[in-house]
Order: structure tokens, then C-alpha cells, then sequence
């Protein structure tokens, strides 16, 4: 009986406290609900139609960020000074503390954002000087320099930090948004003034493109010239500073550095040239920026500065792969394609010098669909350091290309087409040893490997002063002798018309 009344005196008052602790469970699992499920089709479409007001302001002022941060941070890429931005983000950070204190002294909020933006672009300044100080008056290295100011200007700022936390008159609230950023709550005027900034940036990149790019790769013919080598670098730190300075409200300080290097970066995989390099730069700095931000539009609970920089990372990563300048694909194509270019030229080379030295190659002039004599293959094996496998795979591509023509028993012998394949590699080989005999006094016993390692890339500019120089020397010849070449007795062979001791 005692157990009934207990039971139902639970159950009653279970019954009527259920609302209640309903709508309690409901409102916490709210707050600490941390599940993030995909976006809707309607907000999808809501987002990069650009619907909403603030969306459409967050994401055009990361463009026109990632746009002026990708045309800066190429020039500064290529003067070798990537981490110059690094340095100067971190130098920003007292100058953003102490401006707060100044503001509140003078009766302000210290809130005011261009009054902060200003005390960072003044500390970055000075940053920039301390930098250029040790460089120059001293030892030290410019990467010992960009430590020592990043780490010391990094640890001023967070001391002052601490110092306006247990002010009276004000608190850091607010102020640890420039060192994470807060792309979200950018305003319209945050995003005009950053869109300014890239304007004047392209401009002035623009109209110094020429000097600009004459610094970056030669500063001593620069310097040679009468160019300000001086006031041009001042130019493009300043642009760094500008940009790093408006970067900080969208992406922080710490991942400021991110947009100035990765962009110019992964366009340097694309292109050789520096204005499309500049370009693709701003292109994909501009599209880091926009993607980033309708990202974080569609998953809120990401912050927008961290994605933004990760979506530079993946189109970092796809342009060191995919790059059609640098890419590591196209890189081993290009190598692939090569090794199979050097494996033919050498087998066809082996073949016409075999039938030139039983004396049956048919010479210049005669027709190019003559036989030559036929190779075994256990021969054509000991001419190089190949493998079987890889000398049937060699053979079977030249089989399938008509350069070569199999005949009974594994021998092989050319075909016209790969006669005068062969003719052109040996000419070119020889050409090579002829003018490192004559030029750059190598023994002929040790010319051979230079001549292989060159042959296959000459152009035919370079063929066509090589030819001249055999005319010069041979008039005679159509085809450079081989110095390797001996009779029976052993001893080198000379052609007519040369002396031993050309």
C-alpha cells in the first residue's frame, strides 16, 4: 500500500510539472545544440542570389579584400618577403590596444573604427622600420628580424590587452575581433571603405606595373638604371600595410597573412608571366573571399575568416596539382613524355650507329627508305643500361610509331621514317661533342655523357649555330664524325679532310 501511494503521488506530480520541464529540456537543448545540418535548397538559393542585405555586404567586401590582398601579396611574393605580412599583422595589434586607450582618455568610446584602424597602420609602420633597422645596421638576417618583431610586437599588444581589461572606463570587449575577425558583422561601410582600398591598390599597382616588375626580378639593374630602388619598396610595404590594416576586421590578424601569400602562391602553378600571374592572383583572392563568406553564410556556425582562408588552401591545392605551368601533374607528364622521348632517340640512335659501324648505313642523299642492317635484340640491350621489359616497351612504342621494323629472330632494323629520326638525333648528339671538344676543351673520351644529357633539348636556333660552327670547322661534312669512333687496330679513326689533332 505504501508503495501505490508513493508511485502515484510521483505520477501526479510528474503530470503536472510536464510542460514545464518540457519547454526547459527544449530551451537547453537549443543552446547546447551543436549539430550543423546542410543548408536548404532555398537557402542555397537565397545565398548566392544574394537576397539578404547583409549577406550581399560580407561577401563583396571579402571580394574586394581577397582582390586587393592577391595584386599586394604578388609583388611582395616575388621580392621574397612572404613573411613580411605575417610580421606586420602582428605589429598591428599594440598599435589597435593603445589607440583604444587614447580614444578613452579623450572622453570616446574606443570603439571608433577608423581610430583603430589608424593606431594599427602607425604600429605596423613602425613595425616595418624596426624590420628594416636590424636588416641593415646589423648581422641578423631579415628571416631573425621578422621574428624578433612579429613575437615582441605580438606580446606588446596582448600585454596591453590585459592592461585595458581591468581599466575603469573601458574593456577589451570587441578588440579580440582583430586578431579572429568577424566577417559577419561587417557593416556597408566597412565593406566601401575596403573596396576603396583595392581600387586605389590595382591603380597604383597599375601605374607602376612596369618599375614594379623590373624591382622584382632584377633590383641590381634596377638600381644600375637610376630607379628609386628605395622609395619602390617603401610603395609596395605601404600597400601591405593598407591591406593588412583593413584585412583585420574581416579575417584577423593571424590569418591575415593567408590572403597575401596564398593566392599569389597558387598562381605562380598557372602562369610564367607576371601579369597574368597578378591577375590570377587577384582572381583567385577574389574568389577565396566570396566563396568563404556564402560558406559561412549557408553554415552559420563556421566562422566566415577561417573558411575563407581554407578555401584559398583548396584552390592552393588543386593548383599545385593541376597548374599548367607548375602542377605536379603536368610537371610529370612533361617528364613522362620526356624520358619516352630520350628512350627513342636513343634506340633509334643505337640502331644507326650499329649499321654505320658494319658499314652498311646508306649516306646522305640517298633515299630514306633503304634498309639499314638489322640489330639483334641482346645487343641493343648491352648499348645501354635498359632492362628487357624496358627495352620491349621502348620497341613496341617505336614498333607502333613505324620507326622501327622487326625482322625474324628479334632483330630490328630502321624504317625510312625512323632513318631520318635517327640521322637528325645522331647529328645532334655529335654536334653537341664536336663543340664541347673544340669550346670547352673536354677530352673526347669524356664527352659523350655531356652530350647526352644536352641533345635532347636544344632548339633549332641552337642546332642551326651548331651547324654553322661544323661548316666552319668541316666544311666537308654533312655529318659530324663521332670521336669515339676506332678502326681496327684500335685506334681513333679520323674521316678524310680532319686532322688528329683538330
Amino acid at each position: 500500500m505504501p508503495r501505490f501511494k508513493l508511485r502515484f503521488w510521483f505520477c501526479l506530480v510528474l503530470l503536472l510539472t510536464w510542460p514545464d520541464s518540457v519547454a526547459f529540456a527544449a530551451e537547453l537543448a537549443s543552446i547546447q545544440d551543436t549539430y550543423m545540418s546542410l543548408p536548404s535548397y532555398d537557402t542555397f538559393i537565397r545565398v548566392f542570389l544574394l537576397k539578404d542585405y547583409n549577406t550581399r555586404v560580407v561577401m563583396f567586401g571579402t571580394m574586394a579584400l581577397g582582390l586587393a590582398a592577391g595584386v599586394t601579396g604578388t609583388m611582395m611574393l616575388l621580392r621574397k618577403r612572404a613573411l613580411m605580412g605575417d610580421a606586420l599583422s602582428h605589429a598591428t595589434l599594440p598599435g589597435i590596444g593603445l589607440a583604444f586607450i587614447f580614444m578613452i582618455q579623450f572622453g570616446g568610446t574606443g570603439k571608433y573604427l577608423p581610430g583603430l584602424l589608424l593606431g594599427a597602420g602607425l604600429s605596423g609602420a613602425i613595425g616595418l622600420a624596426c624590420i628594416m633597422t636590424i636588416r641593415r645596421w646589423t648581422r641578423l638576417k631579415e628571416d631573425a628580424a621578422l621574428g624578433i618583431v612579429l613575437s615582441v610586437f605580438f606580446g606588446l599588444g596582448i600585454a596591453i590587452l590585459g592592461i585595458i581589461q581591468k581599466m575603469q572606463t573601458g574593456h577589451a570587449s570587441g578588440l579580440q575581433s582583430f586578431i579572429y575577425g568577424k566577417t559577419a558583422a561587417m557593416l556597408a561601410s566597412d565593406a566601401q571603405m575596403i573596396a576603396l582600398v583595392a581600387i586605389i591598390t590595382v591603380v597604383i599597382c597599375g601605374l607602376l606595373f612596369k618599375e614594379l616588375k623590373l624591382l622584382c626580378f632584377d633590383q641590381l639593374y634596377a638600381r644600375s638604371q637610376g630607379w628609386p630602388i628605395l622609395r619602390l619598396d617603401a610603395i609596395i610595404m605601404a600597400l601591405v600595410i593598407v591591406v593588412t590594416v583593413i584585412g583585420l576586421q574581416a579575417v584577423g590578424l593571424i590569418l591575415m597573412i593567408a590572403l597575401l601569400v596564398i593566392p599569389p602562391a597558387a598562381a605562380r602553378f598557372w602562369t610564367d608571366g607576371l601579369f597574368p600571374m597578378t591577375l590570377i592572383a587577384a582572381g583567385i583572392g577574389a574568389a577565396s573571399g566570396f566563396t568563404g563568406a556564402a560558406l559561412s553564410a549557408l553554415l552559420p556556425r563556421l566562422p566566415a575568416g577561417a573558411i575563407i582562408v581554407v578555401v584559398a588552401s583548396v584552390i592552393f591545392a588543386l593548383s599545385l596539382f593541376f597548374g599548367t605551368a607548375r602542377g605536379i601533374v603536368h610537371r610529370l607528364i612533361d617528364h613522362m613524355l620526356l624520358s619516352r622521348k630520350i628512350a627513342q632517340q636513343n634506340l633509334l640512335r643505337a640502331l644507326y650507329e650499329r649499321s654505320e659501324k658494319t658499314g652498311l648505313q646508306p649516306q646522305l642523299g640517298i633515299s630514306t627508305t633503304s634498309s639499314t642492317t638489322s640489330t639483334s635484340f641482346k645487343r641493343l640491350l648491352a648499348t645501354r643500361s635498359w632492362s628487357p621489359q624496358h627495352l620491349r616497351r621502348i620497341i613496341r612504342r617505336a614498333v607502333n610509331k613505324q620507326l622501327v621494323r622487326p625482322n625474324r629472330h628479334h632483330y630490328y632494323s630502321l624504317t625510312g621514317r625512323g632513318l631520318a629520326n635517327a640521322r637528325r638525333v645522331v647529328r645532334n648528339h655529335r654536334l653537341w661533342e664536336l663543340y664541347l671538344i673544340h669550346h670547352a676543351d673536354i677530352a673526347p673520351s669524356h664527352v659523350d655523357r655531356g652530350a647526352d644529357e644536352l641533345e635532347h633539348i636544344i632548339g633549332p636556333s641552337m642546332v642551326d649555330e651548331l651547324l654553322g660552327l661544323l661548316a666552319i670547322k668541316h666544311p666537308e661534312l654533312a655529318m659530324p664524325p663521332s670521336p669515339h669512333a676506332t678502326t681496327r687496330a684500335g685506334k681513333p679513326h679520323t674521316p678524310p679532310g680532319i686532322s688528329k689533332h683538330t
